[in-house]
């Protein structure tokens, strides 16, 4: 039974895969496009703070005009661009749609390389290593180093890019941008970030998603491999484990990132082993109907 029980499972999987290649469409060329040319706006928005006023420009004004918005909204917009709840988030859809669930993995590779990349060879200096404590709104950690690029805003630019470019109305593509975009502008509220940070980040996390589309249509192996899948989601299982059992210093995020970590967890349960289970013991049961009569 143990052998039969494994094998449905991998031949569940394997179907519940190919359905979900034919249910993501490709991305349609607008949406491409507009990814594309959101991304080299937001380039051209950091060079522009940097000509016009400096590597600073822009924070002061944002940081206190943030202070008008209570601290824990803040504290769940940055959320938002933690590379482990955006793993966990693709657990609410990885099977049903893993061509955007593959596109994500590429694009964060991508993304991974820009901003753990540039931040150790720039080492720019954070608002905390800069500024005089008191004057100006600081929320959780006071990082001091690594500042360019934000790496949440390269991760929401990853994540929320990919949903744009699969996203099939423009509702669905701007709001996806506007979660992007407070995510990114949260990092100025808690004050670790520069707007030329954010701005940079966001950037290249839309680039990245933009070229970890094109990506994953060149190296499908990523979708159709029911290995690599559950290897992937393996890791999308522990990120999240991870997010929930330590947090990431932002105690007015800790409970609702618990419970959307609870959620993703409950559903891959529910989608990779509850459901592949109830088929496996109704196809058992009807057999066993089949052969007494």
């Amino acid at each position: 039974m143990a052998e039969g029980l494994f094998g449905f499972f991998g031949r569940d999987l394997n179907s519940a895969l190919q359905q979900g290649l034919k249910r993501d469409l490709a991305a349609n060329a607008k949406a491409a496009r507009e990814l594309l040319l959101t991304a080299l706006a937001l380039a051209l928005l950091a060079l522009g703070l940097y000509l016009a006023g400096g590597y600073h420009t822009g924070f002061a004004e944002l940081n206190t005009w943030a202070r008008a918005y209570p601290p824990w909204l803040w504290q769940n917009l940055t959320l938002l661009g933690d590379e482990h709840l955006a793993f966990a988030l693709t657990l609410f859809f990885s099977r049903r749609h893993p061509r955007v669930f593959w596109t994500l993995i590429c694009a964060a590779l991508i993304g991974a390389a820009y901003a753990r990349g540039l931040k150790p060879l720039i080492d720019a200096l954070r608002p905390p290593a800069v500024l005089e404590a008191g004057s100006f709104q600081l929320i959780g950690p006071g990082h001091r180093h690594h500042s360019f690029p934000s790496g949440h805003g390269v991760t929401a630019g990853v994540l929320f890019g990919v949903l744009m470019y699969h996203a099939r109305w423009v509702e669905w593509r701007l709001l996806f941008l506007l979660l992007a975009l407070l995510a990114g502008l949260s990092r100025v509220a808690l004050g670790v970030h520069w707007p030329v940070d954010v701005a940079a980040g966001l950037a290249g996390g839309l680039l990245a998603a933009w070229l970890g589309a094109g990506l994953a249509r060149r190296l499908p192996w990523g979708v159709i491999d029911t290995s690599v899948h559950l290897a992937l989601v393996t890791l999308a299982v522990i990120m999240a484990i991870a997010l929930a059992l330590a947090g990431r210093g932002y105690p007015d995020a800790l409970w609702p990132g618990r419970v959307l970590v609870a959620m993703a967890l409950l559903s891959a349960l529910l989608s990779y082993v509850v459901g592949p289970m109830a088929r496996y013991l109704w196809m058992r049961r009807r057999a066993v109907l089949e052969r007494s009569f």
